[in-house]
């Protein structure tokens, strides 16, 4: 029985993730609240979730459904127990943290369980009869914070180089440039956009695809170096 994974991701989709783990790969569906979680994420990113597994006679295809924390897991349990939600419907009907259907459940508020995806108002009933009393603690779970995207480090001088010495620019140019971009797109955290928007700004014929293709180069150079 697998019950927590650690490995790199290979794919995902709306509600699922394929990770690779020692040179074997899970397709792991994620409620949407944890889905949230993992949005900034991408294909060789590393990886970890708590999972719960189930197989059974009526359904032999093993279905992993995956957390970020144990409490996640351990609260998925307790819902399926409820007459008539099973593992599938309950990965559909999370689309909030576990917390909040805690503190639903322990606060008899019908109203708010139906607006879980799938469950009615008899659901619901169900739901607080069963479980009520027993969500104390995952009403205090905390939100798990969404990872920001990656900075790369030092950015605007690989750009720099890019524009000096691979497309000709002169230096105060091509440090006016970034400047303007910056400027007007603070946000930024990769070459890859501050190029596009330098492309916006300056937008001379041609620019957007060799300034890519130029970084692209050179970003292949250094891995094959490495």
């Amino acid at each position: 029985m697998i019950g927590y994974i650690e490995g790199k991701i290979l794919k995902k989709e709306d509600e699922r993730v394929l990770v690779l783990a020692n040179q074997v790969g899970y397709e792991i569906l994620l409620p949407a609240f944890v889905m949230e979680t993992v949005k900034h994420q991408k294909a060789g990113d590393d990886i970890a979730l708590y999972v719960f597994y189930q197989q059974t006679e009526r359904q032999p295809k093993p279905v992993l459904i995956g957390f970020n924390l144990e409490a996640e897991k351990e609260f998925f349990q307790s819902f399926i127990s409820v007459e008539d939600i099973g593992p599938l419907k309950a990965v559909k009907a999370l689309s909030i943290p576990v917390s909040e259907v805690a503190s639903a459940i322990e606060n008899r508020d019908v109203h708010r369980l139906t607006r879980l995806k799938g469950i009615g108002t008899r659901t619901a009933q169900k739901i607080i009869a069963t479980l009520e009393g027993k969500m104390g603690k995952f009403a205090l779970i905390r939100k798990a914070e969404k990872p920001e995207p990656a900075v790369e480090e030092n950015f605007p001088e690989q750009v720099f180089e890019v524009l000096v010495k691979q497309l000709g620019h002169k230096t105060p140019d091509a440090k006016r440039m970034i400047a303007d971009a910056l400027k007007r797109k603070p946000t930024m955290t990769s070459p890859e956009a501050l190029l596009n928007e330098i492309y916006r700004g300056e937008k001379p014929d041609g620019y957007a695809e060799s300034s890519s293709e130029a970084y692209i180069t050179t970003k292949g150079t250094k891995d094959t170096k490495g």
